[in-house]
């Protein structure tokens, strides 16, 4: 078998064409500074937060991320597509900065609704828009009460609202009685409302006297139970900041309150809140509340 002479075919085999070009080099022009540029936008647009300042945070560094590709997808004759998908993220991301900045504009409130959501809602994570709901339930109204007036009167004033006093100090009696004082941003009536049920109706059982003028806010009874059943949400935020009010009050009763032979009584001892009235007649352990020399009457 002879060998063929190669030479003499003269065969020459054109080299394979590539399906792809290999990327030598990186770009060193200012397109691909920008599509750097666009992916720290988005990177620190995903670092956003919550609540209306977090969404305005957060939409906006995603709009310009997405500017930025936009931008650099323009560069490129032949990412017509990812241009157009750039430029609609964009568009979108811009509308949302543009609605969240309305509705965070129209979230504001007065002074003392405020100071209230600062004092006692922000540091529970309370959304603006949740406290505004809040505020609309009492239609955002703030009463007053001078000097001397009675808030409440033991045996008489029904229960029918929750308050939370806004400034100026209520005394507390019973019997004539002091018993502690009521400052700015502490529930009125906590105790109270959360001794009845929604269909029970009850009095109250002390005096609550301003001592100075005063300034509260007050939401109607069944118009709170209304709003918590559309928001479960805010009745968990109530139900936490009523019960964290009574404890702070039977805290402050507890270093006022003894015995009969003198000796301080812990009110958080189940033999006391369980014994029944002619039981405490038979061991003689009425709280005896010390007059404090400048009582008012």
């Amino acid at each position: 078998m002879e060998v063929p002479d190669f030479e003499a075919l003269n065969l020459t085999a054109d080299p394979p064409v590539e399906a792809y070009p290999v990327c030598e080099a990186w770009r060193d022009g200012s397109e691909g500074s920008v599509l750097h540029l666009a992916h720290i936008f988005l990177f620190l647009g995903f670092m956003g937060g919550s609540g209306f300042y977090g969404l305005l945070y957060l939409f906006t560094f995603l709009s310009l991320g997405f500017f930025c590709s936009s931008i650099w997808s323009w560069s490129d004759s032949c990412s017509t597509d990812s241009f157009l998908w750039t430029l609609a993220l964009f568009a979108v991301c811009l509308g949302q900065v543009l609605l969240t900045s309305y509705r965070l504009r129209n979230v504001s409130f007065e002074k003392d609704f405020t100071e209230l959501y600062s004092c006692m809602f922000k540091k529970l994570g309370v959304s603006l828009s949740h406290f505004g709901k809040i505020v609309s339930c009492c239609d955002g109204d703030i009463h007053t009460l001078e000097k001397d007036h009675c808030f409440a009167i033991e045996g008489k004033t029904p229960i029918d609202k929750l308050s939370v006093l806004l400034s100026g100090r209520i005394r507390v009696t019973v019997n004539g009685e002091f018993l502690h004082f009521i400052y700015p941003f502490q529930f009125l009536d906590s105790p109270e409302w959360d001794s009845l049920r929604p269909s029970e109706e009850g009095v109250f059982q002390v005096t609550l006297r301003a001592d100075n003028p005063c300034r509260y806010v007050a939401w109607r009874r069944k118009k709170l139970y209304l709003l918590f059943a559309k928001h479960r949400y805010i009745a968990k935020i109530f139900a936490l900041v009523v019960r964290n009010d009574i404890a702070e009050k039977l805290y402050s009763l507890n270093d006022k309150a003894f015995d009969s032979s003198g000796h301080r009584y812990d009110l958080r001892l189940p033999s006391y809140c369980h014994m029944p009235g002619t039981e405490l007649e038979k061991a003689d352990v009425f709280l005896q509340v010390p007059v404090q020399a400048g009582r008012h009457a």
